[in-house]
């Protein structure tokens, strides 16, 4: 998956699950202040974007996660590893 494919599959995940606004949702955005995210909702996301990604997601790599960009580089990191 490219980042932008992983990028579109988490604005998925974060309207339907989170119910947050699509507005809301950039690269820029700051997962626990802009998003109201915590480190249970992370624990959800890496659980509902585990179907996409060939590879096992280490929920400690999300320990330093401050934007959605972030979770983005981590989630393509994940799918490129075999």
């Amino acid at each position: 998956m490219t980042k932008e494919e992983i990028f579109e599959k988490l604005k998925e995940i974060f309207i339907s699950e989170f119910e947050l606004e699509e507005s809301k949702i950039t690269m820029d955005a700051l997962v626990a202040e802009d998003l109201d995210l915590d480190s249970i909702d992370a624990v959800d996301i890496i659980v509902k974007m585990k179907r996409f990604l060939p590879a096992k997601i280490n929920p400690d790599s999300f320990r330093k996660v401050r934007t959605v960009g972030d979770v983005v580089d981590i989630l393509y990191e994940a799918s490129k590893a075999k």
